[in-house]
This record gives structure tokens, sequence and C-alpha cells, in this order.
């Protein structure tokens, strides 16, 4: 790998790897403490994640508890939950909170496969478009006469391959969470 095409392969890294913690945070059915991800709580001033300040934890299929260790937590985490996207009215019996996970209908199913399409198409034009800076900036160095035809153009392959690389992960990520969107 030239040391030119390093940050774009970087770049385009990180979009795949952004796309993932996005999946990551659509619920399948199932119950994943991720989509508590992006929750923050007021916890003396400072919003934290839920995860700093309770305990998290799946004990079973389709039920998130979180712990709160401090009881006062609770009202504060339970309106956080209330006031998200989630979509989960949580229950809360004085100690720890429920968020219990309905089954999911064939709709809706379908809704968030596409959603997962829709963030897969925007994740390869992110890709598509550290391809095309990547390209202009191996064309301006051409013009700079440091650096021969046949050269840029093996950089130019190169970007491309990358860029093919890239568009197939995240093709084989979108299956992969389509996939388990549909498995009831």
């Amino acid at each position: 790998m030239d040391e030119r095409l390093k940050q774009y392969e970087d770049k385009m890294g990180k979009s795949l790897s952004n796309l993932e913690a996005e999946f990551a945070s659509i619920r399948a059915g199932r119950a994943n403490p991720h989509i508590l991800d992006k929750l923050t709580v007021d916890y003396y001033g400072t919003a934290s994640s839920i995860q700093q300040v309770a305990n998290v934890t799946v004990p079973e299929a389709r039920i998130i508890q979180i712990q709160p260790w401090e009881a006062s937590l609770i009202k504060t985490i339970e309106k956080a939950i209330m006031c998200s996207d989630i979509g989960i009215n949580p229950s809360n019996d004085g100690k720890c909170i429920r968020l219990v996970f309905p089954e999911l209908t064939e709709e809706r199913r379908k809704e968030l496969v596409k959603d997962v399409k829709k963030k897969g198409e925007n994740a390869k034009v992110a890709v598509r478009n550290i391809r095309r800076d990547a390209n202009e900036a191996l064309k301006k160095l051409g013009k700079t006469n440091d650096v021969s035809e046949d050269e840029v153009k093996q950089l130019e392959e190169s970007v491309q391959k990358m860029t093919d690389k890239f568009v197939k992960e995240i093709d084989k990520a979108v299956d992969a969470k389509s996939k388990e969107i549909l498995t009831v």
C-alpha cells in the first residue's frame, strides 16, 4: 500500500465502522444494549451515557435491564429513554428499569430493512466521495511532474480496488443486518 493512499483507506475504513455502529443501534426484535449507546443522562451536571451510570444487562432475549448505581437516577434514565426514538416504554420497579422488546411485525421488519439499505447506500456514497477526492489529489500530483503518468494510473487503479473492497464490505454488512432483521 502506497503511503499516499493510506489516508484514503483510513477514511473508507471509518465510513464502514460508522455504518456498523449505526447498525448496532437498530433493534432487530432481540434486546441489544447498544441501542442505549446514544442516550445520555444528566449526572451531577455532566452528560453521561447510561452505561457509565448503571449496570446494563440482557437477562432474556427480549429484555434489557438497567440497574442504576444510584437510586436517584432511575427517574432521569426513565425520562431519557421515553424522550428518545427507541420506541419502547420503560417499566420501573423502584430498583431497576426494564425494557421489554415486542416481536417485530412483518411490516416493521421490512421498514427496518429499507432503512438498513438506505444507510448502506449512504456509506457507499461516502466511500465513492473519498475515491473522488483521492483521484483529484492524484491528478494534482501528476501535474507537479514529481510523478509519472503511469504511476498516477497505477495509484488510481489502487484507489479503485480499495473502493471496490470497501463497497463489497458494506454490501456484506447490509446483507447480514437485513438477514438478522428478517429472521423471526
